[in-house]
């Protein structure tokens, strides 16, 4: 299997399936001299980690990282450091119930990556999907904790749960604070009430739903990207469909642009004490590909879960017409732990953008 690398200087390489004894990452390019200790990943893995709710699957793992190169202390460092080589990451899977699957071993799941596996490579790992299971975004959260290190403090990356099926939030009680306040990383708490009673109602169901997450970027300079093949635009876009179950990525106003007037749409400038500022952001922070330092605005679709219990007809793989249940522990929305993984991808992006914007720079 090819195309596990992801990045230009700044690359992540993962290993590992849902039900193997571990998952892992190579991080490769990443500068020498930046502290670094899995302190520094651990809280983003919490995030992600499952079995923290209700809402998430079940399955307890502990998602404790460990950092097994690319990192030195000695007596001129005051704790680690990374040295300029690979740094390698691994998790233990301590949770694993393989024989959950063992009723569909040789059938579809309708939504699934079954079909094309089998199609492709002609053998797939049925436990849970093997390496097409979102387990797998474990490791691209613990290297996108090293991206932020790369990035620094002056920019931050924050995301939100801003639809779940049918029901949206109020963008007019948008508070950041009440991400962390909520299982849904909810910035509307009156919606996120709403979501709980819904999810609720669905999981009775044995049946799954969608969500829109939005990834907000702040404090990031001017002119990082390029005009045609490396777009900043282009790549999180093509980042975020990375994530298992996204089927739709937009970028500021993205689809509600086709609506707009021309005098609308084009974000007005003016002088501003510092420099340059923007009367309003429907590029969501880049145009032409380059990054205009406002707020960068990503936002992606991800469909619903398609392990459920709801029966279902399918095809087994003597290509014969069966019915299908998906037993076992399922996120009903997979769009809710999604949240920090499109946070990750978002700073694997930028850490790349920053190594390679820095090689283009006026002298």
């Amino acid at each position: 299997m090819s195309h596990n690398t992801f990045g230009h200087l700044f690359r992540v390489t993962t290993w590992g399936e849902s039900h193997g004894p571990s998952i892992g990452a190579v991080v490769d390019g990443c500068p020498a001299g930046i502290p670094l200790s899995e302190a520094d990943l651990q809280p983003f893995l919490d995030l992600r980690r499952p079995g923290t709710s209700r809402h998430v699957t079940p399955r307890q793992e502990p998602d404790q990282v460990r950092i097994l190169s690319g990192t030195f202390e000695d007596d001129r460092t005051d704790g680690p450091v990374t040295t300029g080589t690979p740094i390698s990451l691994v998790i233990e899977n301590v949770d694993q119930r393989s024989k959950d699957y063992s009723a569909i071993r040789d059938k579809w799941r309708p939504g699934h990556a079954d079909y094309t596996y089998d199609m492709k490579y002609g053998i797939r790992d049925y436990r849970g999907g093997g390496r097409s299971s979102a387990r797998e975004t474990a490791m691209r959260v613990a290297a996108g904790g090293i991206a932020r290190k790369v990035l620094g403090d002056g920019i931050s990356i924050r995301a939100a749960l801003v639809q779940v099926g049918g029901r949206a939030i109020d963008r007019a009680r948008w508070d950041w604070d009440e991400v962390a306040n909520n299982p849904f990383f909810c910035p509307d708490a009156t919606t996120a009430a709403l979501w709980e009673a819904d999810m609720d109602a669905l999981r009775r169901a044995g049946s799954s739903t969608g969500a829109i997450v939005e990834v907000v970027v702040a404090g990031l300079p001017a002119g990082w990207g390029a005009p045609v093949y490396a777009k900043l635009d282009s790549e999180l876009a093509a980042a975020m469909m990375t994530i298992n179950a996204v089927k739709g990525v937009e970028i500021g106003a993205g689809f509600g642009s086709a609506a707009m007037r021309g005098e609308d749409a084009a974000d007005e400038m003016r002088m501003g004490e510092d420099g340059p500022v923007f009367m309003s952001n429907h590029n969501g922070g880049v145009l032409g590909g380059i990054s205009t330092g406002q707020d960068l605005v990503v936002r992606f679709a991800v469909k619903p879960t398609s392990s459920i219990t709801v029966e279902r007809r399918t095809l087994d793989r003597d290509f014969e017409e069966t019915v299908i249940e998906t037993r076992g522990r399922h996120d009903p929305c997979v769009g809710i732990r999604a949240v920090p993984v499109g946070e990750a991808m978002a700073a694997l992006v930028l850490a790349d953008q920053k190594l390679r914007h820095a090689g283009q720079s006026a002298w």
